[in-house]
């Protein structure tokens, strides 16, 4: 066997060694990947409020493709962790290229409708005066560079699914020390360097995921990681293509549907002005703070799950499941404590406006007592899509959003005069619906029978 399938083996042993193993560069690399927002955003906030607004409209922009990409990274994991826990290396590396070939279509595509589509886009999102100008700028030098995204994404997908997380984080550190260094020469023209405002931005971005798209591509043609592509043996199977097309697209659908629920909620919390709508906005971005490491082991699950059953274990493959929630939940149950004593000081920390602090603080205090609720929602979910069943979870979030979410927060907020209180309610209790029955249907064990 290969060794190096040997060592990164996740069918036997200690599962929470493998799940820590896993985890820990994974939360790394999450956390790497919103530093890398958040240097941008830091630094072309230094250019004014026309340059925020055009790298946030750009940002809505490649949010959407994302939710694609992300869909495709989940189909690309799960059926390479199923070949690698089969033992069947090629096939393993054969769903790889057929991943990256997808990629690069995916990229060319983006890449023309982003350069020529940007300004009609910028005007639909409602944009006007020099930030249709600026963002247009933005979005056409992402677009054309956006194979670097594209293939940088995957290719941690396929290492991932392979059971190897530590070589994902080390290109995300290259790409993310690079941006930092970039940045600051090329939007403000430091050290001979041309001024080149929020284009400079986008080309720093472009530069710094090339250095880390090509050390990833070196990594994988060249025999350095556990997937060893050929270029002379590799071959497009259109088949794989669709089965890693279906895979992932519930997957996106399940977080478009996500997004769509949080816009409409939004509209909710608005009818009751601005100090709710910072304190939701607020409360949002300290959310994801929760979130972070739910997202390391729930791709955690996701390796092991598809890994374990590809090797015939579904019992091993459950307990990794179930164990995985139940380091994140937890963590969950830190959080709870903590947002529930200090909700008005770290609500303080965004805005001092004893409105917004008030409001905040009451949204963090319900949702903090659902985060266990959270951890098997989101942990579990992506088990399902480890086995090959992303039309569940899609279903059971698309009831808890639209049957439960919206409806009861329209309905508490005004007719029964609950105000932003029956909106953080309605988002409790979907929570707490949600991950009942993701955890009751997971425990049914029909995942266990997908091919």
């Amino acid at each position: 066997m290969n060794h190096k399938i040997e060592k990164n083996d996740l069918t036997k042993g200690s599962i929470p060694k493998s799940i820590w193993k896993l985890a820990l560069p994974i939360m790394i690399s999450v956390v790497l990947h919103n530093a890398f927002n958040i240097v941008d955003m830091i630094f072309v906030g230094r250019l004014g409020p026309e340059a925020i607004a055009a790298v946030a409209m750009g940002g809505i922009f490649f949010g959407i493709i994302m939710i694609a990409l992300i869909g495709i990274s989940i189909g690309t994991t799960a059926m390479i962790a199923r070949a690698i826990g089969e033992k069947n290396i090629k096939e393993a590396e054969d769903i790889a290229v057929q991943s990256l070939f997808m990629g690069v279509v995916g990229s060319i595509a983006l890449g023309l409708s982003g350069y020529f589509l940007a300004k009609p886009m910028l005007i639909l999102f409602g944009a006007s005066g020099e930030v249709i100008s600026l963002g247009t700028s933005y979005i056409k030098i992402l677009s054309l560079g956006s194979i670097t995204m594209f293939l940088l994404f995957l290719i941690s997908a396929i290492l991932r699914g392979a059971g190897d997380a530590f070589l994902p984080m080390k290109f995300l550190v290259l790409s993310t020390g690079l941006n930092i260094i970039l940045d600051p020469l090329l939007i403000f023209g430091l050290f001979g360097f041309p001024a080149l405002g929020v284009s400079g931005s986008a080309i720093a971005t472009v530069i710094a995921r090339a250095a880390g798209m090509m050390w990833a591509l070196y990594a994988i043609f060249n025999g350095h990681s556990i997937i060893h592509l050929k270029i002379k043996e590799s071959r497009l199977r259109f088949s794989t293509m669709l089965q890693m097309i279906r895979t992932g697209t519930f997957a996106a659908l399940q977080m478009a549907a996500r997004n769509i629920s949080g816009l409409i909620l939004m509209r909710i919390v608005a009818v009751f002005g601005t100090f709710a709508v910072a304190a939701y906005g607020i409360g949002m971005r300290v959310l994801m703070l929760v979130m972070m490491p739910g997202f390391a082991f729930a791709q955690c699950a996701t390796t092991l799950v598809g890994q374990n059953l590809g090797a015939g274990k579904p019992k091993r493959a459950e307990k990794s499941a179930w164990l995985s929630t139940g380091f994140f939940g937890i963590m969950a149950i830190i959080f709870t404590i903590i947002f529930t004593i200090f909700a008005k000081e770290i609500i303080a920390i965004f805005n001092t406006n004893p409105e917004v602090i008030r409001i905040g603080a009451l949204y963090l205090r319900f949702l903090s007592f659902t985060f266990i609720f959270m951890a098997s929602s989101i942990v579990l979910g992506r088990a399902f899509m480890g086995a090959g069943d992303t039309l569940s979870p899609l279903i059971i979030t698309g009831v808890s959003l639209f049957v439960f979410q919206i409806p009861l927060a329209f309905l508490l907020s005004k007719n029964l005069n609950m105000n932003t209180n029956g909106i953080w309610l309605a988002i409790a209790i979907s929570n707490i619906v949600q991950g009942m029955t993701m955890a009751g249907w997971f425990k049914k064990g029909k995942w266990k029978s997908i091919n």
